[in-house]
């Protein structure tokens, strides 16, 4: 892998430690709340075991191309990057907000790229 793709495939692993950050222990603060338009603070803490799973899944995405950058193994970098890719387009289409497909998906879209140029 070169760097650049390692760059990349690097942010997007972030990016998901981030989001299991906001979703699994800020999901009932004000950032949280904030950050995902929540209704109120009510609505976070009725929704908080559900969003902890969702940064548990954020979780294992990142993890698995953390693990794939450690073992250079191209073909697990790209099933990562397409599970978050999917994950963003589903995202943003459910919850008509095309900011996630930005956030999301358009970095994943960009380390695949450059995984197949490489």
């Amino acid at each position: 892998m070169t760097f650049l793709t390692i760059l990349l495939i690097a942010i997007v692993a972030f990016e998901h430690v981030y989001f299991l950050v906001l979703e699994m222990f800020l999901w009932t603060k004000p950032k949280g709340i904030k950050t995902f338009g929540l209704k109120s603070k009510e609505f976070a803490e009725e929704t908080k075991v559900l969003a902890a799973n969702q940064g548990l899944y954020n979780g294992f995405l990142a993890a698995g191309l953390i693990f794939s950058i450690i073992q250079k193994n191209v073909s697990l970098a790209v099933f990562f990057l397409i599970c978050v890719t999917i994950a963003g387009i589903y995202g943003s289409y459910s919850t008509k907000k095309i900011k996630l497909f930005y956030i999301q998906a358009i970095p994943a879209l960009l380390a695949l790229v450059s995984l197949f140029f490489q």
